[in-house]
């Protein structure tokens, strides 16, 4: 199949390309941009006048909720979902059942994509064993199977001994190590922020320290191990600047945020609503300030959903009862076009922490948009707009944005050249 996408804008973050100009593919890969190649006929012909053409969004963080969790999700729903979102790659999170810690499970999820889904699934795989935090898993094979990376979520290890010996494992094969910074003991019984809205409301509060602990103490280990470290989903200003200290001395550190921790402050939480029910917790408004800005920086490389779908029942308890996470995979260009709105960052710089930044971090083969590249893009109208809810792909709803007016609009989506999302 050859298609010819005409009069986009192109910005390729990668590259820094940023410039009107027609994009020629051909068998799922970027053959030229500009000039028609000689001898191309295109079979479809795409209008894109008034559109921005970007590379295919890569997201660090999406739980798939397949296998073990149909009533929140699927792999078919929530690829569905992302491809809608512009994403063309994710990463599924090791939090299924049974737990993403052997290669069948591995070869599970890539079979059902190839079958299934609407975006590239890079499966992350559990650092231990039913993620129990003592015995490391088959981390080698995994890595064959296909994982790009490990994580133990917020389960935390047994002691920092065990943690030393798994991470300097994990240095010797080169493997990249995912961390969820969070004390275990300065979090328990927490579900918001320890702030004045917690105090004011009655919840038990998470405090800024049970990131921070965690944060200098892994970093500590990182250094001394030297294996590749990725910190996901920073929730304080004050993580954010020991990821920069951390980055000023040489180590081999990456971190994102949540797009959601951008965006909303524990001030949502006044209202008891259980749509704000996540972990970390939502920080100050201090806090959301300093991650805007490491983002801008690059401090922090990546934007990340941290989708997690859920079934209605899951959010009709009382706040502390219910389960926390956002399903959120399809807003992430949406809500980061209301950041650029907003002034926060400016358009390539928002690209860049959606495409280049997050791919470089997992070294992922993604996120560029250039010749001799699969062609996975997105093409978005940055004056359209998008009614959350409307056109709604992920089995989960639970989502603080509904029925807002977002700016920006996703027309199309394109995975190795196949058109998977269209809206027009």
């Amino acid at each position: 199949m050859r298609i010819q996408i005409n009069g986009a804008r192109l910005i390729d973050p990668a590259s820094k390309l940023d410039q009107q100009a027609d994009i020629f593919i051909d068998d799922g890969k970027i053959v030229a941009l500009g000039d028609t190649p000689r001898g191309f006929v295109a079979d479809q012909m795409i209008d894109a006048n008034g559109l921005i053409a970007a590379p295919g969004l890569v997201d660090l963080s999406a739980s798939l909720r397949e296998p073990g969790y149909g009533r929140k999700g699927s792999i078919a729903s929530e690829t569905r979902a992302a491809a809608a979102g512009g994403i063309t790659s994710l990463c599924c999170t090791p939090h299924t059942k049974p737990i993403l810690d052997t290669a069948a499970v591995v070869d599970l999820i890539l079979d059902k994509t190839r079958d299934e889904g609407s975006c590239k699934v890079f499966p992350l795989g559990a650092f231990t064993q039913g993620l129990d935090g003592e015995r490391l898993a088959e981390l080698v094979t995994l890595r064959n199977a296909g994982c790009v990376a490990f994580s133990n979520g917020l389960t935390p290890f047994k002691s920092n001994r065990v943690l030393r010996r798994a991470l300097e494992y994990a240095a010797t094969f080169d493997l990249t190590v995912i961390f969820h910074p969070q004390d275990p003991d300065l979090a328990e019984g927490g579900i918001a922020h320890e702030g004045a809205v917690a105090t004011f409301r009655g919840l038990a509060g998470i405090p800024e320290t049970a990131e921070t602990v965690a944060l200098a103490r892994d970093l500590l280990l990182v250094e001394q191990s030297g294996v590749r470290a990725h910190f996901t989903q920073i929730t304080t200003a004050r993580g954010a600047r020991l990821i920069a200290k951390a980055q000023a001395r040489g180590l081999q550190v990456t971190a994102d945020v949540a797009m959601y921790q951008l965006i909303l402050t524990e001030e949502a939480l006044m209202d008891f609503s259980s749509q704000y029910h996540v972990l970390p917790p939502l920080r100050s408004l201090a806090d959301r300030e300093g991650l805007r800005e490491a983002v801008k920086s690059g401090v922090i490389s990546a934007i990340a959903s941290h989708h997690q779908p859920h079934e209605a029942d899951a959010k009709l308890d009382p706040f502390a009862a219910t389960q926390p996470g956002i399903s959120s995979i399809e807003l992430l260009l949406p809500l980061a076009m209301s950041l650029v709105e907003e002034g926060v960052f400016d358009l390539p710089t928002a690209l860049e922490r959606l495409t280049t930044g997050p791919a470089a971090a997992l070294r992922l083969n993604a996120g560029r948009l250039a010749i001799g590249a699969a062609a996975d893009l997105v093409l978005f109208d940055p004056k359209g707009q998008t009614v959350v809810g409307e056109n709604w792909f992920s089995k989960g709803r639970n989502c603080p944005f509904m029925e807002h007016v977002l700016p920006g609009a996703v027309r199309y989506t394109l995975l190795n050249g196949k058109v998977t999302h269209k809206n027009i």
